[in-house]
Order: C-alpha cells, then structure tokens, then sequence
C-alpha cells in the first residue's frame, strides 16, 4: 500500500515503509502487543520490493531511537538493483533480443528507464539508491540475509552481486556476535522475473516459498550457508493471473514504443492490466486504455 511513481515518485516509497516499519516496532496494536515476537522481526520484498525493504534496513540500522524494534533478517526475492554500466550477464542479454525463449520479462534496456522515472528525472542509474556502495552494505545491522535469484532473470547477477558483498563484510557492530553476516542465496534456474507471483502454485515457486520458510524458521549459525539452486522446471509454465508472459511477449525492444501499463485501478485491489493489442494477438482479452508512454511502465513496481 505505499504511495506509487509517477504520482508520488522514490523516496515516498521508501517513507512509507519506514512508517509501517515504526507502527510495528511501537506495538500499539492489540494483536501484535499479544502474539508478535519484535525480536524475530524480518524485512521481506519482491522486486522493487526487494529495494524498499533493503533500504528500510539501512534506515533501521542507522536510525537512533531505542524503541527501534532490531531486524533480525533481511529477505529479497529477485530485489531491483542495478547500474550506470552493464554487468557481462546483461550485456549477454541484450545481444540475445528476438531469440526465441530468450528474451527476458525485463529486458536491460528496459530496467535502464525505470529508475529515471520513479525519481521524476531526479536521478539516474548511478544513483547508489539502486548501486549501493560498499559502506553502506557494510553497515547494515542485520546478522542473517536471504536474497532470491532468477535463472533467466536481468537483475540475477545484481543480486547476486550484492549477496557476496555483504557476505565480504565483518560484522562491525559490538551488539552483534562477532563473525560474518550469514548470507543464503536461492538461485532458481530456467525462471524469470517474478515467476512465483505469476505461477504460484508452480513447483519451483512452492521450493522457493519453502526455503523462506525455512529461514525465517532456523537458528542463525556461525558458518555461512551455501547457495541453494533450484533446478531447471520440468514442467511448462502456466501464467494463471495472464500479465507475466504478457510483459514478455510485449517487451521487444520495437514495440516498447508503443506501450502498457500494470497497476490498481480504483479504490479496488485488483490489478489491471492495459496492453495495446497487436494484430492477430485478439484472444489476449485485457482490457484496453490509451497508450502511454514507457515512462509510465509499471505502475506497481514503485
């Protein structure tokens, strides 16, 4: 529910999770005050998501306020970070564009022009925002860290990237034990970009579900955890909400002029989704309003 881009551009976002982060930690509500445990708090986000609640730990670690409930984990699955220059893995991406069964849900070229967007022009790709830089990943004060990857996915290697340096880091806080942050990475192979939330009773995503579970559920140890992987799905993908492989089909770089847009539609929270229809493309039945520019691509994504 937090405030989206273009209307309220980054940071509304980031301010509003640290106010549901702080109602949280202030126990003011009935049930929590009875059941919730505020020393078994965990951060968790999809996507954007996955940046929203990153940042929110930043901002917990560093905040001075003593009724600061302390996070003890931290979880991105597929997070949106990225950067001014591409990443080998992306390059391999963008080379790979009109190749079949190969062209990414979020293609590089794409990524590249979100970021300008939900910051009003403010910012760009170099923007350590979405490239965080080394001092700051070190000062998170969180002792354990699960971070989720995509096999097929543009931002996998960013994730990637930001899993081993916060693995790199000693611990440099005395409320903490010493040694290095735990650090699990789940690595999905032969999925895309939020293959869990468009197929969720997909086996992969009910494997991925399962090692959150199991995170959130295990004592942290002292040793640093291996990275999981997932194997390739045997089994095709099945779309069951309609707009994953939409976003794919869509997503050529020729046709990204034209346009779509994903987000909630009135005081609902149903999700819409407006696509222009191609010729020959009439049994994709969303419904349609006019275009807009690419700017305005993902409605729900900030």
């Amino acid at each position: 529910e937090y405030r989206l881009a273009p209307e309220f551009p980054i940071p509304a976002a980031y301010d509003d999770a640290w106010a549901a982060l702080q109602w949280a930690a202030s126990m003011s509500d009935p049930w929590l005050a009875s059941y919730a445990d505020p020393a078994r708090t965990f951060l968790a986000g999809d996507s954007a998501g996955g940046n929203v609640v990153y940042h929110t730990a930043v901002r917990a670690s560093h905040e001075v306020n003593d009724d600061m409930m302390d996070i003890a984990g931290l979880i991105m699955v597929q997070p949106y970070f990225w950067g001014a220059k591409r990443l080998p893995s992306e390059l391999a991406w963008d080379d790979s564009e009109g190749v079949a069964g190969l062209a990414a849900v979020f293609p590089p070229y794409g990524v590249d022009r979100l970021w300008p967007f939900v910051t009003a022009g403010q910012a760009g790709n170099d923007d350590p925002r979405i490239d965080p830089p080394a001092l700051e990943v070190s000062s998170l004060a969180c002792r354990r860290v699960l971070i989720a990857v995509a096999g097929k996915d543009s931002l996998r290697d960013r994730g990637l990237g930001l899993a081993a340096r916060m693995r790199d880091h000693d611990a440099p806080w005395p409320w903490m034990t010493p040694g290095r942050r735990e650090v699990t990475v789940v690595e999905s192979e032969g999925e895309d970009h939020g293959f869990h939330l468009y197929s969720p009773l997909r086996a992969t995503s009910k494997r991925l579900m399962g090692s959150i579970v199991d995170f959130i559920n295990q004592q942290p140890s002292s040793s640093p955890a291996n990275p999981v992987v997932f194997g390739v799905p045997t089994t095709p993908f099945k779309d069951v909400f309609g707009y994953g492989m939409a976003m794919k089909s869509w997503g050529t770089r020729s046709r990204m002029a034209t346009s779509f847009k994903i987000g909630r539609v009135g005081p609902s929270n149903k999700i819409s989704v407006r696509l222009p229809m191609p010729a020959g493309n009439a049994h994709h039945k969303h419904p349609l309003s006019a275009a807009v520019p690419w700017g305005c691509v993902i409605n729900n994504f900030f």
